[in-house]
């Protein structure tokens, strides 16, 4: 599966793009006068091969869950089983996402891919494999049960996963891509859970961008300072012993990343596949960002980056991938928060395209 995926990933649409840049140069407004929003909107259109391209909607976040083995060395002062008991809050529609998910009329799919703890709650199990007519349900956010293992090993130790464990995970993610796409989602919401998963983050985008670790590690959700200077040295220490290559984005992933690393990875290769976009939520997201690249670097063309982080590293990973976000709110918490916020600003992007009359059919004087 990850073979074909891959294979089916293509460079942007040059043709599609020129076409949207000339329709921009016809609409009632100065040239260029949306900033950011034209580029991104001929962007899309590369992706999609068709100006205007689809409008990016409806909206599906997918939240990946595990845990860490990482976690027995200190690095994160919530205990474990916050994450098992994040995704009841997720499922019972009580956290933030859930506020920002409903918002924006997005569904909400939760994937278990490996949780340490058992899950507070005893919802259908869902097929992964098998297309779910409630997959797009805004009203409903549901659990795929999907786990590769009960969280990853401590990667100070040994690799986090084996490579069988870490292509599982990544395939989970082409395959939720796949069903929320032929649900008929237009664009996808990348979302995570899983205390300590900024750690392995930190280590997979050193490993990528060859950065410092003191530059890709922050605080996830607000170290003190003896704990942030214990998580240096753990990202140091994964470095030093798994010298991981980033050509090799498979070995990487299963030497230093976490389950919900690689199935976000997959996901958005996925989604590249499909030529669909993947709105990239923080600094988890932006991590199997670089892994998806590695894997296809034109999978970049699908990627927009939602929101800047207030993890460091997220800065560097997105410096890395040419990809500069949309909003910047001091954001980190996660699930998926960020890529919501930024959600209308893509959807509006696209629209003007659509909707916007042009100087000719308006009767418009141009300049």
């Amino acid at each position: 599966m990850l073979e074909t995926t891959i294979a089916a990933i293509r460079a942007a649409d040059e043709a599609a793009m020129a076409a949207a840049r000339e329709l921009h140069g016809r609409l009632t407004k100065p040239a260029g006068s949306l900033g950011a929003l034209e580029e991104l909107s001929v962007r899309l259109a590369g992706l999609a091969g068709v100006c205007p391209p689809p409008l990016p909607e409806p909206a599906a976040v997918a939240i990946f869950a595990g845990d860490h083995g990482v976690h027995a060395q200190g690095v994160s002062p919530w205990p474990q089983e916050v994450t098992a008991q994040m995704i009841g809050n997720f499922l019972a529609g009580g956290a933030v996402v859930n506020a920002f998910a409903r918002q924006a009329g997005a569904s909400v799919t939760v994937v278990d891919v490996g949780v340490a703890t058992p899950l507070p709650t005893d919802p259908a199990v869902l097929d992964p494999t098998a297309l779910d007519p409630t997959a797009l349900d805004p009203a409903v956010p549901r659990l795929v049960v999907a786990s590769v293992r009960r969280g990853t090993r401590d990667l100070t130790v040994t690799a986090a996963l084996t490579r069988d464990e870490t292509l599982a995970a990544v395939q989970t993610g082409i395959r939720i891509a796949d069903e929320l796409i032929d649900a008929g989602a237009g664009i996808l919401l990348t979302g995570d859970m899983g205390i300590g998963n900024t750690t392995p983050a930190a280590v997979l985008i050193a490993a990528f961008t060859g950065a410092d670790p003191l530059d890709t590690t922050g605080r996830g959700t607000g170290v003190d300072d003896p704990t942030y200077a214990r998580k240096v040295a753990v990202v140091r220490a994964a470095l030093a012993r798994h010298t991981p290559d980033p050509t090799d984005p498979l070995g990487v992933l299963a030497a230093v990343g976490g389950l919900e690393h690689a199935a976000l990875a997959g996901l958005i290769l996925g989604a590249a596949a499909r030529r669909t976009p993947v709105l990239l939520d923080g600094v988890i997201a932006v991590s199997a960002a670089l892994a998806a690249a590695a894997f296809a670097p034109d999978a970049v063309c699908a990627m927009v980056a939602g929101h800047r982080s207030a993890e460091p590293g997220a800065t560097v990973a997105l410096r890395h991938l040419g990809l500069d976000p949309l909003i910047d709110l001091g954001l980190r918490l996660g699930e998926g928060t960020g890529a919501l916020l930024a959600l209308p600003v893509v959807t509006g992007a696209v629209r003007v395209l659509h909707e916007v009359a042009t100087f000719d059919s308006a009767g418009v004087a141009e300049k």
